[in-house]
C-alpha cells in the first residue's frame, strides 16, 4: 500500500498553550486535524466557561489563514469547581470537557483535585448534563512507585468514582498500560481511553538508550514492552472505546534539557504519519481510520468529519528542532527519516 486515504481525524488530547508559541504548535495541528480536545492548563489554568471561551478566541486568531480546525474547549476541575460553572459550560455549546488533573501529577497541574470526593457537585451536574470527566489517570502518593501510578489510581480512585456516577462520561486520557485498558474494556460504554503514538512506539527503554532522553520523558511514563504491546492491541482492535489522543505537549528545549526536566513529549509535527508507523508495524493499517476518525466523534456525539486527507510511502526526514515563539522545541524522531508523510 503507497496511499492511504482515511476521513479527516480528530485528536482528543492536545496541548496548544498559549501566547506566541501557541501559533508555532497551532498550525501544525490544524493541518492535520479537524477538532481537537484542548486542554486547560495553562497558567493561570482554564477555570471557567468565560476563560474557555476566551482561550478559544485566542486559537482561533492565531490559526492560519484559511486553516480548517475547530478547538474543543475543556474546563480544568479544581475542588471548588461548581455544579453552576457545569451547567454554564454545557450550556456554551463550545465547552467539551472537564479535565481532572490529580494535584502535582503533571505539569501545571498544582490547582488540580486534592481529593475526588471535594468534586461530587459537580460530577453529579456532569453526569446530569452529559459533559464528558477528561482524567489524567495517576495516583500522586509518593508512596507508590512510579511506574505503579496508572494502575493505583485506577484501584482506588477511578473504579469507586465510575460506580457512584455510573452515567457519567469518562475518558481515561493517554493510557499507557495492560490495566488500564483491561479496565476500559470491561467497564460499560460511558467509559473510553485515548492513546498516544509515543506510547504506542515506545517503552521504557526509550529514555535511557544512549544516556537520558529528556525528549523521550512524559507522564506518565513509558512502560515496559508488554504494556506497550497491550496498548497496540487495544489501538488496532477495533474497540470504539479506544481512540486518537496525541497528548503532544512542546516545551520549550531548555525547559526539557534542564536539571529537572518538564514531561511531554511532541508528536504534533508528524502525528498521523507516527500513528501509521505504529499500526503498520501491527499489520493493522485497515483499523487506523476508525481509530482515528471515527470512533472519538463517536463517543463525544459529534458527526464524523466528511473530508479526507492522505498519507503516501514517501520518505522524509524529521527537522532537528521547531520554532516554539522565541524559543526552540525538539520533536519526537528529531533528525529521522520517517516512512509515510501527509500529503
Amino acid at each position: 500500500m503507497d496511499r492511504l486515504t482515511l476521513k479527516r481525524p480528530d485528536d482528543w488530547h492536545l496541548h496548544l498553550r498559549d501566547g506566541p508559541a501557541m501559533a508555532s504548535v497551532l498550525a501544525d495541528a490544524a493541518r492535520q486535524f479537524a477538532r481537537a480536545i484542548v486542554m486547560p492548563n495553562l497558567r493561570p489554568p482554564v477555570r471557567t466557561t468565560y476563560e474557555a471561551l476566551d482561550y478559544r478566541e485566542r486559537i482561533l486568531g492565531a490559526l492560519p489563514q484559511d486553516a480548517a480546525f475547530e478547538p474543543l474547549m475543556t474546563l480544568y476541575l479544581t475542588d471548588d469547581t461548581p455544579a453552576e460553572e457545569i451547567a454554564r459550560a454545557k450550556l456554551s455549546g463550545r465547552v467539551h470537557g472537564v479535565k481532572l488533573y490529580p494535584a502535582g501529577a503533571t505539569t501545571h497541574s498544582d490547582s488540580g483535585v486534592t481529593r475526588i470526593s471535594r468534586c461530587f457537585r459537580a460530577l453529579e451536574k456532569m453526569e446530569e448534563v452529559g459533559l464528558p470527566l477528561l482524567i489524567h489517570g495517576e495516583s500522586t502518593d509518593p508512596a507508590i512507585d512510579v511506574f505503579d501510578r496508572e494502575k493505583a489510581f485506577i484501584e482506588e480512585t477511578l473504579g469507586p468514582t465510575v460506580e457512584r456516577f455510573a452515567g457519567l462520561k469518562v475518558v481515561l486520557e493517554h493510557i499507557t498500560t495492560r490495566e488500564a485498558a483491561q479496565y476500559v474494556e470491561v467497564t460499560g460504554p460511558n467509559v473510553a481511553a485515548t492513546i498516544t503514538a509515543h506510547h504506542l512506539l515506545m517503552n521504557r527503554n526509550a529514555l535511557f538508550m544512549g544516556g537520558i532522553r529528556p525528549h523521550h520523558y512524559c507522564l506518565p511514563v513509558l512502560k515496559r514492552e508488554e504494556h506497550r504491546e497491550a496498548l497496540v492491541e487495544a489501538a488496532t482492535s477495533g474497540n470504539p472505546k479506544f481512540f486518537l489522543g496525541t497528548d503532544s505537549a512542546p516545551h520549550p528545549r531548555a525547559d526539557k534539557e534542564a536539571a529537572c526536566g518538564c514531561a511531554g513529549v511532541y508528536t504534533g509535527h508528524a502525528a498521523l504519519e507516527l500513528y501509521a508507523i505504529a499500526f503498520e508495524e501491527a499489520g493493522a493499517l485497515d483499523k487506523l481510520e476508525e481509530f482515528a476518525s471515527v470512533f472519538g466523534a463517536q463517543f463525544y456525539g459529534l458527526p464524523v468529519n466528511e473530508h479526507t486527507v492522505t498519507l503516501a510511502r514517501q520518505e522524509w526526514t524529521v527537522p532537528q528542532r521547531l520554532k516554539f515563539g522565541d524559543h526552540e522545541l525538539i520533536p519526537l524522531r528529531a533528525g529521522e527519516k520517517l516512512p509515510w508523510k501527509l500529503l
